[in-house]
């Protein structure tokens, strides 16, 4: 990895990357320790749409051995052990229970499948599958006597994408939230592109190579801004989730199959809550406009109330949310079938600058979906090795959770413990800069509810770009959960009279 001084910023940019989720700044992160000169530009917030609508999990991908794709498991399989590494704060492992449905898939093919899983990628601290013995004791249905047992990782999708971003920025890149890219074409053997911010100012910025990393408008911006051809069609699919009050006491998730051979997660979420998702149906509006559908909600209701005894209406219904997976459109007619496994295409004709495209993806490889980014833009970009399965993420640079607590605990002794414990499965070792100093809580500034703090706003607006409400109470943390309508109404009155928030200091 290179220091940020080993970038040249006169003259072009080696690289302008086109979107501000996760694939868009884990592209920008690498290139920017490589050494190359990088700047990023994403029309709404970091992680606005797509990746903070994830299920957020960090897995292989259990059902995807079911179409074969085996490639995609593998990989993703050590992806898993690779970002425990990288970001223990904002990752860590949990246990997933499958219950036995005799009238689906059979004991002896999931037996079959979870040893598969188990040995087909890279294993070093997760512990595998096992058979479990259920009782009338538990949450399921007494009609559940069997299940299986095995592990996966649970991670906080918007912060990953802050944190590969504040990365980026530590070794030069640029990165510019609420700018949109108008224009972009090949000019003297460059890109000349031109950005537009929120407030309606251009500017002409050149490149040695575009990457269209914008999800879901991938095919829209090759098309409108670059004035080319698509060399694939992307399938929007929707997924929706739920949060409903917790379903049961237990650190475990449960994997539900249901009779359409989709399956269901039910994930501990924020504590008070339980996670519920996702769907699959195909999407054609504006990805920017999507929300959950009453159909939805009633079909996710349906598969957790066949399992559980605790029934749910959608009066427990606490929060919803939907998402737009940029999938590669490979014709299937089964939503669920779609491949979840990426494309990089690289067009440069006549050997003119290259506009690199990624075509799906998802959150657990987009690490080596940026490995393989930069290995397919060598021709043209002269950057360093391969590093980011070395080094932690900003925060990530401790040994284990409880350690840290404990440390930052004797630190600051007068924060209250569901505070601490949130700094450190948000912050890692990052909540020092907005606590280092502090005697007691009097100093933190005002509390909107939460254990959300003036100071911790005031970073959050000036080192992780959060402009408004929205971006700090469901992106950069979760406690638009916890927060009343009243809560919330002050924090926007104070980010207003602050004038919070228009981009994230160096």
């Amino acid at each position: 990895m290179k220091s940020a001084q080993s970038v040249s910023r006169k003259g072009p940019f080696d690289m302008l990357v086109i979107g501000g989720g996760i694939n868009g700044v884990g592209i920008a992160n690498d290139a920017a320790g490589r050494g190359l000169s990088v700047l990023l530009c994403e029309q709404h917030d970091l992680a606005a749409h797509t990746s903070s609508a994830s299920s957020k999990l960090i897995h292989g991908g259990l059902r995807y051995l079911e179409h074969f794709e085996f490639r995609l498991v593998h990989e993703a399989l050590g992806e898993r052990e690779v970002l425990l590494r990288k970001a223990p704060h904002i990752i860590w492992p949990l246990r997933f229970v499958l219950p036995h449905r005799s009238h689906l898939r059979p004991r002896w093919m999931l037996r079959a499948g979870l040893f598969l899983y188990d040995h087909l990628g890279a294993r070093t601290t997760l512990p595998g599958s096992t058979a479990l013995q259920l009782d009338d004791q538990g949450p399921l249905q007494p009609r559940f006597t069997h299940a299986f047992e095995y592990s996966d990782c649970w991670a906080d999708d918007a912060r990953l994408v802050v944190l590969n971003a504040m990365q980026a920025r530590a070794l030069g890149a640029d990165i510019r939230t609420r700018t949109r890219c108008v224009r972009a074409q090949r000019e003297g053997g460059l890109w000349r592109v031109e950005l537009e911010s929120a407030e309606g100012d251009r500017e002409l910025i050149q490149a040695r190579a575009l990457v269209n990393a914008s999800g879901p408008w991938a095919a829209r911006v090759i098309e409108e801004v670059v004035s080319s051809r698509s060399p694939y069609g992307v399938r929007l699919v929707q997924g929706s989730h739920i949060v409903v009050p917790r379903l049961y006491t237990g650190t475990q998730a449960y994997i539900l199959q249901n009779e359409d051979q989709r399956i269901v997660f039910v994930i501990p979420y924020e504590q008070q809550f339980s996670l519920i998702g996702t769907t699959d149906l195909d999407y054609q509006g504006d990805p920017a406009e999507i929300c959950p559908t009453e159909e939805e909600e009633r079909y996710l209701l349906e598969v957790v109330n066949a399992h559980f005894k605790h029934q749910l209406t959608r009066a427990d219904i606490h929060h919803r949310f939907a998402g737009v997976r940029p999938l590669l459109d490979d014709e299937d007619a089964n939503p669920s079938a779609v491949t979840r496994d990426y494309t990089l295409t690289v067009e440069a004709p006549d050997k003119q600058p290259p506009l690199l495209s990624v075509f799906g993806g998802k959150l657990t490889t987009y690490r080596r979906l940026a490995e393989a980014a930069l290995e397919k833009l060598e021709p043209w970009l002269d950057g360093g090795p391969a590093w980011t399965a070395e080094h932690a993420l900003p925060g990530g640079d401790f040994d284990t959770q409880a350690a840290l607590h404990d440390e930052l605990a004797a630190q600051f002794p007068w924060l209250p413990q569901q505070q601490l414990a949130r700094y450190v499965r948000s912050y890692g070792t990052l909540c020092r800069e907005f606590l280092d100093e502090a005697s007691g809580s009097e100093e933190l500034g005002e509390d909107f509810g939460g254990g959300l703090t003036e100071r911790e706003v005031r970073y959050l607006c000036g080192r992780e770009w959060a402009v408004n409400s929205e971006d700090i109470l469901w992106r950069r943390t979760k406690l638009g959960l916890h927060l009343s309508a009243a809560q919330q109404r002050r924090l926007d009155e104070y980010l207003q009279a602050q004038g919070r928030g228009t981009e994230a200091t160096g």
